[in-house]
């Protein structure tokens, strides 16, 4: 196995409605929101974490490829290829997976050929920031980086509403400046990068980030090119979801 090559994407991420990934402070401020979004500590500005990229297109693709009854809902790993080993299209299902978005060895020497028949992971993320010129945009206009969502539930009698809670998003418009890289190892593994532009297609069906069944999370991948050549229209015409 040796490094032939890396692919680099990268594009826009293109918000069609609110997005809101959550910074994980629970701390209440005063004059604050219930549910903050997640921003870079020194510019304030919200981001995209690549972590949150990579993990809601892995867990697509595994809801896609019909492993997750094998799994039972765990993330697919090592462990997977031993319980579907009697199914030749599930296990190449797994590999393809393991092979893109890793594994996690337990350090038990059974897995020595199948850790060097998959090799390391392949694809790597960038976190994705606001994308310059929108930015500068945005401020010329004088455009909120952030909005404040108020969201209640309703009282089924008396048909009024309670429970009031307020969630923070980056308004639908935002552009975020998108980027991977992808090592190339091994024959096949060009396919396997098809693969992945696939898993980009599901989370444009889908959603990011949370709230995905309220709306939130709508994006598109725009102005995409690989290693300098534009695919916008290969990716929009050609690449298909499953």
């Amino acid at each position: 196995m040796k490094l032939s090559g890396i692919i680099q994407l990268d594009g826009t991420i293109t918000l069609r409605s609110g997005l809101h990934i959550g910074s994980g402070n629970m701390e209440m401020h005063i004059g604050g929101t219930d549910n903050p979004v997640i921003k870079h500590p020194y510019t304030l500005e919200p981001y995209i974490p690549g972590s949150s990229l990579k993990g809601k297109i892995r867990s697509l693709m595994e809801l896609a490829s019909g492993l997750v009854p094998e799994t039972r809902g765990e993330p697919v790993g090592l462990k997977t290829l031993k319980v579907v080993q009697g199914n030749p299209a599930l296990v190449r299902k797994a590999e393809i997976i393991l092979q893109i978005f890793g594994h996690a060895p337990t350090g038990s020497d059974s897995e020595k050929d199948v850790l060097e028949r998959l090799g390391p992971t392949r694809v790597a993320f960038a976190d994705c920031p606001l994308d310059e010129g929108w930015l500068k945009k945005a401020k010329e206009n004088h455009w909120p980086l952030t909005e404040e969502k108020s969201e209640n539930s309703i009282n089924r009698i008396q048909g009024t509403a309670q429970n009031p809670r307020y969630t923070e998003r980056v308004p639908a418009g935002a552009e975020f400046r998108f980027r991977l890289s992808f090592k190339v190892l091994k024959d096949g593994d060009r396919e396997l990068f098809e693969e992945l532009l696939k898993g980009l297609k599901l989370l444009e069906g889908d959603a990011l980030g949370g709230s995905g069944s309220r709306g939130y999370g709508r994006i598109e991948f725009t102005r995409l090119h690989q290693d300098g050549q534009d695919i916008t229209a290969r990716f929009r015409q050609d690449i298909k979801a499953v």
